[in-house]
């Protein structure tokens, strides 16, 4: 699909931070000498450019892809045969063109103007330990400068579903940005999906996220401890309270495999495991393609749950968040059977 097709029946539209993933596999030693240094271990710490490249000198031959966990999202979901579009800042910049290739070869429309003489693209640097757990340091740069006008009032129009991540409540200007492109979806009959990304943005935001929750969102992805954060309760307690604020939620627990709650209707979903368990980045992204993908294919709860499973597993099995080759293939060959029935 080029950029120039008609795009009235686009699938996905997805708002969230453009960064660029620094991957590299490291050893228990080099995360704790890091975590003794302020970082987060399996979770995201916010960095300023200094430390970024500080991380980037010490690695060796890291794996540098277009990333960030909405565009993560788009990328397995256009894998997937999906019609999608993206809304993200990139500083006019070597970064930002990468990220911008990286974005069009997956055949996802983006076109966001990029920031002129502002802050760099962003970065996120990927400390994967040997048991494949990521430790996330992010450098949002030019990423903080999205704001409302960068939203696409056509785009949102157009998308059956406009998914937002979590991560850019930190930013004032993005989180009006998110309201006014929820504001435009109601209006047009589209839904909302969000994801949580992270415990530490939950911790941050907690109150504006339950705001938004109750009062836009249609689909909820979450981890359980996301769940659990949001909602100060145990996992089932958690399932409740969420129910009563959105029409559907996905939650994901890890090798436990993941629960759908869609109005009062609880739907158990088991993992997949992969064939060799490399790098868990992009994990939870994968997971809300595979499902989005079923979603919008009409597919039942259940079926959609094991599509998000079965992509998820495929995303483990290798280093970083992005499709591998054939990957439409693997995920596709039993549930889209499903899909097409």
């Amino acid at each position: 699909m080029s950029q120039n097709q008609d795009q009235n029946n686009l699938q996905l539209l997805a708002i969230g931070n453009a960064i660029v993933d620094v991957l590299a596999q490291v050893s228990d030693d080099t995360v704790d000498e890091q975590v003794n240094l302020g970082m987060a271990r399996g979770g995201m710490t916010l960095i300023d450019e200094q430390r970024a490249e500080h991380l980037t000198s010490m690695l060796d031959n890291p794996e540098i892809i277009s990333g960030g966990s909405a565009a993560n999202t788009l990328a397995c979901f256009s894998a997937l045969g999906g019609n999608a579009a993206y809304i993200g800042k990139v500083a006019d910049d070597e970064l930002g063109q990468s990220f911008r290739e990286g974005m069009t070869t997956q055949n996802t429309i983006f076109t966001t103007e990029s920031l002129a003489g502002g802050p760099a693209t962003a970065r996120c640097i990927i400390l994967i330990s040997p048991d494949a757990e990521r430790s996330m340091n992010t450098y949002l740069g030019a990423c903080t400068t999205l704001c409302e006008d960068d939203i696409d009032e056509n785009l949102v129009k157009r998308a059956e579903i406009t998914y937002l991540e979590g991560y850019l409540f930190d930013p004032e200007e993005a989180k009006k940005a998110f309201y006014k492109a929820a504001k435009i979806a109601e209006e047009a009959g589209r839904k909302i999906a969000l994801t949580l990304s992270d415990s530490f943005c939950v911790h941050r935001h907690r109150d504006d996220f339950l705001k938004f929750i109750k009062n836009h969102v249609d689909i909820l992805f979450a981890n359980e401890e996301e769940l659990c954060a949001l909602y100060e309760h145990g996992f089932d307690a958690a399932l409740q309270k969420v129910g009563e604020d959105c029409a559907l939620a996905c939650v994901t627990r890890g090798k436990n495999g993941s629960v759908i709650w869609q109005e009062g209707k609880r739907t158990d979903i088991e993992a997949v495991p992969p064939t060799c368990l490399i790098d868990s980045t992009g994990a939870g992204d994968a997971y809300a393609a595979g499902f989005l993908h079923g979603y919008v294919n009409g597919a039942d709860m259940a079926t959609c749950g094991h599509l998000a499973s079965r992509a998820a597993s495929e995303i483990i099995a290798a280093i970083g968040p992005r499709p591998q080759e054939n990957f439409a293939a693997r995920v596709s060959q039993e549930s889209m059977k499903k899909v097409a029935s």
